[in-house]
């Protein structure tokens, strides 16, 4: 294979020899998968996402890459201590501890043909490798993934969770809400083809956050296929304090900008209703507090919208998670919005 170059970002595999692993069907069937995980300051869930990997029911090889990020915790050695106790798992050191980074560090160290991008906290169902495997020869898709199954311990946790499923929270995303199989802009995580990490140059390294979605958009614009299907579910861990959810949000609006600047044409209504809300509601809070008292109109029935929205969907919740939810909702908005807004126009700019 030869990887097609990109000034940003390089993907290169690396040859090893074959695990001595034997399949219980046809290679041909059930092709080798390398699973890549970024991971940094992950002490809390590494070992339960690394024993959900290793445990898959799949009967082709696999392999576990780990490139682990200078990290603040025990990750490290964690990480030491499982690649010790299982050869399916390769250590490799992403220095500057960036996602894309060390997505692209953990392709270049893996063998196989077919990637399946997994995160420090989430949590795969058994069934999911072989989901993606069968998903992908039946669709010929490029990328295919699945829902991003938000479940919180804690009354926040559980907050943000019902919050990041819902449209209110997130818009109509299938990855979030669900939905049926089909073609889709984007995925979370995903499970590529390696010739199509090749044919676009790899994850973009200059995209701190919002990579996946910019990757996804190379791939489809270079005449790849993005496939959602509902059979592949993640479990996924979401922030656990406001002021956390409050820094992920305004980050993730920030780099939606960057997408957006980067890739013409690319926003929508989606992604700009939280830029728009904020400006109504400070236009509207200044008006009002210059006497022009329907101003107050619009912040006062945004928030009497939200609290509405989590009295519909909060059903089933705790009552300590449903009297956070409208909280969680205006933090995510907000924060998403402020983001967006503020994002400086050399953010995502290579530096010279």
């Amino acid at each position: 294979m030869n990887p097609s170059p990109n000034a940003r970002g390089s993907v290169e595999p690396r040859q090893r020899p074959q695990s001595s692993r034997v399949s219980t069907e046809s290679p041909t069937t059930w092709p080798a998968v390398s699973v890549i995980m970024p991971v940094l300051n992950e002490e809390r869930h590494l070992a339960d996402a690394v024993s959900r990997i290793l445990d898959q029911d799949y009967p082709g090889e696999l392999e576990l890459v780990l490139a682990v990020g200078p990290s603040r915790d025990r990750t490290q050695e964690i990480a030491d201590r499982i690649a010790a106790e299982d050869p399916r798992i390769i250590v490799v050191a992403n220095p500057t501890g960036r996602t894309p980074q060390g997505l692209n560090i953990a392709i270049k160290a893996s063998q196989y043909s077919i990637l399946v991008r997994v995160d420090g906290h989430s949590l795969l169902p058994t069934d999911y490798v072989r989901a993606a495997v069968e998903t992908m020869e039946e669709t010929k898709a490029d990328n295919v993934g699945g829902i991003m199954a938000a479940e919180g311990v804690t009354a926040f946790e559980k907050a943000v969770a019902r919050a990041m499923t819902s449209p209110i929270g997130v818009g109509n995303a299938r990855f979030h809400t669900g939905g049926a199989p089909g073609e889709v802009e984007t995925v979370y995580l995903g499970t590529f083809r390696r010739s199509a990490l090749e044919r676009v140059g790899g994850y973009d390294e200059t995209f701190v956050r919002a990579q996946d979605w910019e990757m996804n958009h190379r791939i489809r614009r270079t005449g790849g296929t993005v496939y959602f299907t509902p059979r592949m579910r993640v479990t996924y861990r979401p922030r656990p304090d406001l002021r956390a959810l409050a820094k992920q949000y305004f980050h993730t609006g920030r780099w939606r900008r960057v997408v957006g600047r980067e890739h013409q044409g690319t926003l929508n209504l989606r992604y700009l209703a939280p830029p728009i809300a904020v400006v109504a509601m400070t236009v509207g809070a200044v008006a009002g507090a210059f006497g022009f008292w329907p101003g107050w109109l619009l912040p006062g029935g945004y928030a009497a919208a939200i609290a509405l929205g989590a009295l519909a969907t909060g059903r089933g919740l705790p009552l300590s998670a449903w009297l956070r939810l409208p909280l969680v909702y205006a933090t995510m908005h907000v924060s998403w919005g402020l983001g967006f807004l503020t994002s400086p126009p050399r953010l995502g700019q290579p530096k010279v």
